[in-house]
């Protein structure tokens, strides 16, 4: 069997269990045999029809609930690309031979995403356990008392669904304060307004969207000059935000005076030192001179930027790498180096999320990343930053926080 060719749709209708696929409108695009039976449809009532116009809510029950959970779940894989196990359902649902009237039935389902190529969510699937048979069974063989803890337990269980629900609200609430709270502390557009920049931030897989991950453009004075940074604090969620901007903000200011990237890490690593949080944190930056076709850079533990040149070469600005900032008790002066750029070379700066792999070496990451860069570097800076975040992130989303930014020389 190893030879054949696996038929996946006679295995999907051979699933002892009830599976359903539903399109991302939940409309049913197909259902296996077993869900056919236990629901008492053809495959005619399903398929190509809304989930809630095949199983809606029982009108007499004024206390059903079960229809706006299972949207709810549904809806929730969709927006987060997660598998959702909902807790023991109530669902009655119409008999066919008689209309009008509903058969009470007790479901457990588990509601999954099928990803695309691209990582977004292109279907969903809809397992149910039916466990009516046992509750029935339980409830006509057992003494008043069990019937009893049977109907607590249901009870319980329905609770303990609206609990999870006020959490997940909580959840999704903080989660747009740590958004706003992010975006108001990275830069604007109106820096480095005269140049070809794309910049991404893509947080972890769980995370509350905001993280110590950060990035920064700067225009500095004399001359066609930009300073451009990333950096990385230690741990995500709204303290590591602040312990960002504040790193950020003073290297920001500290890069529009200093005479170069050095000295502008040397008074940020001093500044560190009485940042509470800002241990083991690492950044580069880089201060781009489009008269002199010059960058000039310096990294405190960072990754190295990658410069992409025309030809397809790949060089890695790793000749000026010191410990991350506070490494040291009494700071000495940072190193620097320059390298030279053509004209429609292509530089990058990023953080380890989008390089790193748990059991893995750094230089693979590495690898890949100049691999996607160089194959990619004819496109605009926009479209070469989402191929590059494509291609290196897993599809199931990324463990790390990632920044990427990206200048087109």
């Amino acid at each position: 069997m190893t030879d054949a060719k696996i038929d996946y749709a006679a295995v999907f209708q051979g699933l002892p269990g009830m599976v359903a696929l539903l399109t991302l409108d939940l409309v049913y695009a197909d259902a296996n045999e077993e869900f056919l039976r236990m629901s008492g449809r053809t495959r005619e009532q399903v398929v190509g029809r809304f989930l809630f116009d095949v199983f809606p809510d029982n009108p007499n029950d004024p206390a059903a609930t079960g229809m706006r959970n299972l949207e709810t779940s549904l809806r929730r894989v969709i927006a987060t690309g997660e598998r959702d196990t909902m807790a023991l359902q109530r669902y009655d649902v119409e008999s066919t031979q008689c209309p009008g009237q509903w058969d009470q039935r007790y479901w457990s389902p588990v509601n999954a995403p099928v990803l695309g190529p691209d990582g977004k969510v292109v279907l969903l699937v809809h397992r149910v356990e039916e466990v009516t048979e046992l509750i029935r069974a339980r409830g006509g063989s057992g003494s008043g008392r069990t019937r009893v803890l049977e109907a607590e337990l249901y009870t319980r269980a329905r609770e303990l669904q609206e609990v999870n629900e006020r959490l997940r609200g909580a959840h999704a609430r903080e989660r747009e304060v740590a958004l706003a709270l992010q975006e108001a502390m990275l830069p604007t557009r109106r820096q480095g307004a005269g140049h070809q920049i794309a910049v991404r931030y893509r947080p972890a897989v769980g995370t509350l969207n905001v993280c110590g991950d950060w990035y920064d453009v700067v225009d500095l004075v004399g001359g066609n000059r930009i300073g451009v940074s990333v950096g990385d604090i230690v741990g995500h969620g709204l303290a590591a935000a602040g312990v960002m901007g504040q790193l950020r903000s003073a290297l920001s200011a500290t890069s529009r005076v200093a005479d170069g990237p050095a000295e502008a890490l040397d008074v940020l690593g001093r500044y560190a030192n009485v940042v509470d949080g800002a241990e083991s944190a690492t950044v580069v930056t880089t201060f781009v001179d489009f008269d002199r076709h010059t960058i000039t850079y310096s990294s405190a533990g960072h990754p190295p930027p990658a410069l992409v040149h025309p030809d397809g070469s790949v060089e890695l600005l790793d000749r000026a790498t010191d410990p991350p900032l506070d490494a040291r008790p009494d700071p000495i002066p940072r190193p620097q180096a320059t390298t030279t750029f053509s004209r429609g070379s292509t530089l990058v700066l990023y953080t380890d999320g989008l390089i790193e792999r748990r059991r893995e070496d750094i230089d693979k990451g590495l690898a890949r990343l100049a691999d996607s860069m160089v194959h990619h570097r004819n496109a605009d800076p926009e479209s070469l930053a989402d191929a590059v975040l494509l291609e290196l992130l897993p599809h199931g989303g990324a463990t790390d926080d990632t920044a990427l930014i990206v200048v087109r020389l």
